[in-house]
């Protein structure tokens, strides 16, 4: 579905027409995160089974994440997990509730033995183990830098023929990482928008990428973002002159409607759950009554919603 924001009408067609909607010129911005298997199986010292959830790599040289755990009695700081592939870990003091630090350790590379030992994190309602065929299908064709526990959704929809077709029109495509964590997804439960607190998330933007950006602004060529994760980098990484900064960072931004954008001017997408803050950084880019027209649409017509559903472009 594309949302045209000027003459506020609805269009349909099919993902391989993409190309028909860009200009030569145009810059798209990719989000080239890869999903970690980060979900872990295994036992605790004392024999009980435990999950652990890997959410985010916490600062420093060894491998200490930010956790979730599920099993019968919550792990206290100094018990120890076996996590099968020669992978431990261990419980360390700290975490801000309902996460816990956990540090890794193991006899070889610690991505090795989790690509072993770990599953990949399907969304909760996809009521159904992960299988061997989800490392693939759950990541985009442009996949790159581990680290995300979720996959950019609207990125799943490129193949490397679309990408091609478009690159053939002339536009330019350059990438920036953006590690997807759980925080984007959580529903926000206060009514005082301002009282909901968005989770830190880890992005890097290669000075090649904030060059094409800064040009392609000064030229006004238009600036398309692939998924709310490459625009909440991008608009995360403006300095006061407008300018995008290379480097890395992170990033606790939480766009709703009246945010002025500074970076993007166009979006790639998927429909998204009622009361997310994805919703709202779509509804802050093309109007809220405009997007609640095109999510009833939608529905009408059997567009699919959510992380393997189906995708709108807003220019």
């Amino acid at each position: 579905m594309v949302l045209h924001r000027g003459q506020r009408l609805l269009e349909t067609g099919i993902f391989p027409d993409l190309g028909t909607y860009f200009a030569a010129g145009d810059l798209l911005v990719l989000n080239d995160t890869r999903v970690i298997p980060a979900r872990l199986q295994g036992f605790k010292e004392s024999g009980g089974k435990i999950e652990v959830f890997l959410v985010r790599r916490l600062p420093g040289e060894e491998e200490t994440w930010a956790c979730l755990t599920r099993c019968s009695k919550p792990p206290r700081p100094g018990c120890h997990l076996s996590l099968g592939a020669g992978l431990a870990a261990t419980v360390l003091a700290g975490g801000e509730a309902p996460y816990r630090h956990i540090r890794f350790t193991c006899e070889g590379e610690f991505t090795a033995a989790l690509e072993q030992a770990g599953r990949i994190p399907l969304p909760p309602y996809i009521r159904r183990q992960d299988e061997a065929l989800d490392r693939e299908r759950y990541q985009t064709v442009f996949a790159r830098a581990p680290g995300a526990v979720a996959a950019p959704t609207a990125g799943l929809h490129f193949t490397e023929k679309v990408l091609a077709e478009l690159r053939g029109r002339g536009v330019e495509i350059v990438p920036l990482t953006l590690h997807v964590g759980l925080g984007t997804f959580l529903p926000v439960r206060e009514e005082n928008l301002r009282e909901h607190r968005m989770h830190a998330e880890a992005f890097s933007i290669p000075p090649a990428t904030a060059e094409a950006v800064n040009r392609a602004r000064a030229e006004g060529r238009r600036i398309v973002a692939v998924g709310t994760t490459t625009t909440r980098a991008l608009e995360s990484a403006v300095d006061p002159d407008g300018r995008l900064l290379a480097g890395e960072g992170t990033t606790e931004i939480f766009i709703t409607p009246g945010y002025r954008f500074r970076m993007v001017d166009a979006l790639i997408t998927n429909f998204h759950l009622p009361r997310s803050t994805l919703l709202m950084l779509v509804s802050a880019l093309a109007g809220r009554e405009f997007v609640l027209d095109a999510y009833a649409q939608a529905a009408r017509e059997g567009f699919r919603f959510f992380s393997y559903g189906d995708c709108m472009m807003i220019v």
